[in-house]
Order: structure tokens, then sequence, then C-alpha cells
């Protein structure tokens, strides 16, 4: 069933844009797919972006066990509310954990639904995010997911997506954020900070490729950690309106995920 519902979805997003639809718009298409970083750049009031995650797998292995991580159906709606104030509401439709306990073989699998997040981004300068563009972004989560990949409890943070043009076709943009985040057990809150740093590179009209580092602390009370990820991507945007993109995270210490690989859609309404 959630196949089903997904591949309409899918399909509701390649429908050929009307002029109206994002066409129309007067701002270049403005996504948060795809990286590891946030754009401060905002929807054009009056239109709505879609974003969904077609597929999502992280593979992580320690010395105890291997955990493979399959998410589909990430969805984000981001709505324009003024020039420089969207609305955003997210929600993943299905993610399926399995693990496997490297001594004895025993598989554990774990499937459900995920939390809803809700967000607002204000921009403080340059809402199109030409030049010099930063804005704030408080959100909060919600937790209506499953014990596979819902947190157990709510959270909420703040972000500052930063980005600045180096040159044409080239610029460089950081994430600043401060979390409360839920304690691995899901029950109450605990401090995670941390950044991500990225170029984005045009390599043409409509591609475009997003090199990126990132470095979050968290102060879990069971087991503090410092994840350190490094990310490619690429996005190839055929129209105004709609985007497809691909994209590689690796682990860079121990505390990280060895290996995460997704790919993705967004369509302007």
């Amino acid at each position: 069933m959630q196949v089903r519902k997904l591949l309409m979805l899918v399909g509701l997003m390649l429908v050929p844009a009307t002029a109206h639809a994002g066409e129309s718009a007067s701002r270049d298409l403005c996504t948060d797919r795809p990286g590891l970083g946030t754009p401060p750049c905002t929807v054009e009031p009056g239109h709505m972006v879609m974003e969904l995650g077609l597929g999502d797998w992280t593979h992580e292995r320690d010395p105890q066990s291997r955990t493979d991580t399959v998410e589909a159906g990430d969805l984000l709606l981001r709505i324009g509310l003024t020039d420089g104030l969207e609305a955003q509401v997210g929600w993943t439709a299905y993610g399926h954990v399995r693990t496997r306990d490297r001594a004895s073989g025993a598989i554990d699998r774990n499937d459900g639904v995920g939390d809803v997040q809700l967000a607002l981004r204000q921009n403080l300068r340059n809402p199109d995010g030409s030049g010099f563009s930063v804005a704030l972004m408080p959100y909060a989560t919600l937790p209506v997911g499953g014990s596979a990949i819902g947190a157990g409890d709510w959270g909420a943070g703040v972000l500052v997506p930063v980005s600045f043009d180096l040159s044409d076709g080239l610029s460089l943009e950081l994430t600043p954020e401060v979390d409360a985040a839920v304690d691995e057990d899901g029950d109450g809150r605990h401090l995670a900070f941390g950044s991500v740093v990225g170029m984005e590179v045009e390599l043409g009209d409509t591609l475009s490729a997003t090199i990126e580092t990132s470095l979050m602390r968290d102060d879990d009370p069971a087991d503090h950690s410092t994840q350190a990820l490094g990310g490619l991507a690429l996005a190839w945007q055929p129209s105004g309106a709609m985007q497809f993109d691909i994209g590689l995270n690796i682990g860079l210490n121990a505390d990280s995920p060895d290996s995460e690989v997704y790919l993705g859609v967004v369509r302007r309404f």
C-alpha cells in the first residue's frame, strides 16, 4: 500500500508543469535537496515546493553488529508565506531497519513510519539566495513515528543557513545548528550542535554539484559522540519547476555511519 501511494505521488510530481505551477515564478528553483546542508533561500509567496526522497540506504557496521536502514517516501512540503518566510512540513512514509548480530548471526527487523517535522524559515537577506544570503530556521519534531525510525519523544532546534557567492557558478554554504535532540532511549532531550560546510558548483545550465563536510557533537547521556561526514551530490534541473538528484555520504570517523546513498525529486507548484 505504501509503495502504491509513493508511485502515485511520484506520478503527480512528474506531470508537466502549468504556467502557474512553477515556470511563472520569478525566482530560480530553491531546493533543500540534495546534500547535508540547508539553503537560506525561501519559496516565493503563492508557490509550494514538494521534495520527495525516493530512496535512502544507510549502512553502519561496528564490531558487534551491522545495521542497514532503508527509507522511502521522505516528503517535505515547503510553502511560501511572505517574500522571505516559508513554512515546512516533513514526514517519512516508510522506514525499514535490519540489524545483524555479527557474533551469533541473529537478525532483527523493524519497520514503520517516521516523525513529523514542522519548521519556519525566515530569510534575513536576499530570499532568492543570491549574493550573501542568511536565514533563521527554528523547527520541532512531533513523535508520531514508530520504533523503527521514530525518535520516541519531541525534539527541537534552530539552524542558521548562510550562503555566499564566491564567483559566477561557485558558492560557499554554511549551516550551523543547535538542537534539543531526543535521547537514545526515546525519553527526554540533550544538547547537540555542529555545522555543515559546503561548496556548490554549477557544471552547466541545468547541472550542479555539491561537496560538503559536517561535524556534529551529540551529548546523549548514554553515549557522547561526534559524527563527521563527507558528502557529494548532483542535481539536475531539466526545467524551472523540476529537479532530480542523487547523493553519497561517507563516514569520516568511527562514530559515523559508514555510508549513505540517496536519490530524490523536487517539483514546484
